[in-house]
């Protein structure tokens, strides 16, 4: 469904697009005409992805998807080329691509915190980076990040995430100041629980390491939430595409 917010012919990219609050947002913006490249490891998602998205009302819009490792530099480098590439200027970058472990403390080595750190903080600081020269020739653009919850309310079970998080509401606000003067907002939206299946695949994990069943742990993490609902994809979609509400012609 279309909110007329008047972004026909903007283009967008949107990592993590291949599935959960991603895809949710690169429909949105597909459905307002955005050109949209979604960026995910997972080529076979990515194919689905797309393929959900074209059958969609027709926006008069185009949807591509880039495969590449935003764990990883070159993979960064990747992905802001290819989109430069084929689809000519990027006016919007929605930073969602990462992943952490949930588990107890003492359960996680090394590794768990360093995969979280490389894939989310780094690839968010990296984009950004990467991707700054283009929104500073033409002065102006949007990035939204992206940012767990876990960042402002660590939890004991989610430390490489919350960590992660919290660096990242660290950097999003430093550089906020240092991009308006290119006429670049940057913003972050930090979703509670969202019915994903990143969310499913976390209360899998944190039933495991504590010993009790996946049910009593989302009975657990609602009690917690007090509108006693998980948000839907859509919703977080929703709040990412109203601060785009003022985009200039």
């Amino acid at each position: 469904m279309s909110l007329d917010l008047q972004l026909s012919g903007k283009t967008a990219i949107v990592t993590g697009g291949s599935a959960g609050i991603g895809l949710a947002i690169a429909k949105a913006l597909y459905s307002e005409g955005v050109n949209v490249a979604i960026a995910a490891r997972n080529p076979e998602r990515l194919e689905q992805a797309v393929s959900t998205i074209e059958s969609l009302p027709s926006s008069g819009a185009t949807i591509i998807s880039i495969s590449a490792d935003l764990s990883q530099a070159e993979g960064v480098e990747k992905v802001v080329s290819t989109a430069l590439e084929q689809l000519g200027q990027i006016d919007i970058v929605i930073n969602n691509a990462g992943s952490a472990r949930a588990g107890a403390f003492i359960d996680l080595g090394d590794d768990a915190f360093l995969d979280a750190w490389n894939l989310k903080l780094l690839g968010y600081i990296r984009l950004v980076r990467a991707i700054l020269p283009h929104l500073q020739s033409r002065r102006d653009g949007r990035i939204v990040n992206i940012i767990g919850g876990a960042g402002r309310t660590p939890r004991p079970s989610f430390l490489p995430g919350g960590t992660t998080n919290a660096a990242l509401l660290n950097f999003t606000r430093g550089i906020s100041k240092e991009l308006a003067q290119h006429n670049i907002r940057i913003n972050a939206i930090s979703p509670g629980l969202t019915a994903t299946e990143r969310a499913e695949s976390l209360a899998q994990q944190n039933a495991q390491s504590q010993g009790v069943s996946v049910e009593e742990v989302k009975a657990e993490s609602l009690k917690a939430i007090p509108l006693g609902k998980i948000v839907k994809p859509e919703e977080i979609a929703a709040l990412a595409l109203s601060l785009f509400c003022h985009f200039p012609e």
